[in-house]
């Protein structure tokens, strides 16, 4: 079975043998918790708003996520589970705050002023731990928070993204987010390494056919495991099975795949960056196209698919040249 007529059913059937079901099933219950104060009212709104989405009632695990702390007085962290704070305050309080007293707690400090008047706006990065920056939202509405403050959130439980995604509904598209660009990056790295192998003329005589198959296997695997990530996310326990109806999404990865192996033979120097761009491109759809279907409960269209792969390509191409650059300069 050569590398250039596997099929989706084949590189499944590859794949499925290093999924370990019962490690993603891990991540979902890896022990995660915020931490908030400030303004008793938005206090309750934000932790009303974290947990809805629920099929039913709250699980008591997920209310157990979200634990309200005072912000008067010092504090020292006792448990190893928080990953951030969440100080809530309407406009003037952060001034007024004294969050030197938050400090010792050596987690992220996320300041969110609720400001009816104001337009959203965020620091670039999270805060590292034992400081702290400001958000500014119009209100406690998940548009507005979406714009920075989730995906900052979820970059602070890093290692527990599964867990929070399960547990807090509305920040499971940040939490998809996260892991697809996670994945994408690791996509990259096996395409790039593999295209360096192919273009050493004596390691590639040695090692080219493997590697052209191995990375195929290796990032269909990577993608895969996305799915059942997001999957795991979203309240569905893992089941290698039931990515069969997603496999039009993972079938669409195997054409752009064969495309990077042909350019990369066509152009040796820059096939190395298109490679690389290609399987960082592909899984970006692959990931994204999962998160609609859990969202809408559809398909992305080929339409919407092929724009943001285009967009994503042209992004990931200049960070693959980028890449090359540097290590060029190595040599």
């Amino acid at each position: 079975m050569s590398s250039t007529t596997i099929g989706a059913r084949d590189l499944f059937a590859l794949v499925r043998k290093g999924i370990d079901a019962e490690a993603i099933g891990a991540h979902v219950r890896k022990p995660f918790r915020f931490l908030l104060c400030g303004d008793p009212a938005l206090v309750a709104e934000l932790r009303a708003l974290l947990l809805s989405g629920h099929p039913d009632v709250v699980p008591p695990e997920a209310a157990a996520c979200l634990e309200t702390i005072p912000a008067d007085r010092s504090t020292t962290l006792l448990d190893a589970k928080a990953r951030a704070v969440l100080f809530l305050g309407r406009p003037g309080d952060l001034a007024a705050a004294n969050l030197a007293l938050l400090e010792p707690l050596g987690l992220p400090i996320l300041c969110i002023t609720v400001d009816a008047h104001a337009q959203p706006a965020g620091p670039p990065a999270p805060p590292l731990g034992g400081t702290w920056a400001e958000y500014v939202v119009p209100s406690l509405a998940p548009a507005a928070l979406r714009t920075r403050l989730f995906a900052h959130l979820v970059e602070c439980a890093r290692g527990t993204e599964i867990a929070v995604g399960r547990a807090l509904p509305p920040l499971r598209e940040s939490v998809a987010a996260k892991l697809t660009r996670d994945a994408a990056a690791n996509s990259l790295k096996v395409a790039i390494a593999s295209a360096v192998v192919d273009h050493i003329p004596l390691v590639g005589l040695v090692l080219g056919a493997v590697a052209s198959a191995g990375d195929i296997v290796a990032i269909t695997g990577i993608q895969i495991v996305l799915l059942m990530h997001i999957e795991a996310a979203y309240g569905k326990d893992p089941d290698v099975q039931r990515l069969w109806r997603l496999l039009p999404v993972i079938g669409g990865g195997l054409g752009w795949r064969a495309l990077a192996r042909e350019l990369a033979g066509f152009v040796p120097v820059a096939g190395i960056a298109i490679k690389g761009a290609i399987a960082y491109a592909g899984t970006i759809v692959v990931g994204e196209g999962v998160t609609f279907f859990f969202e809408h409960g559809d398909h992305m269209t080929k339409h919407d698919a092929a724009q943001l792969y285009e967009q994503t390509k042209s992004d990931a191409l200049r960070f693959a040249r980028d890449l090359v650059t540097k290590l060029r300069k190595r040599d």
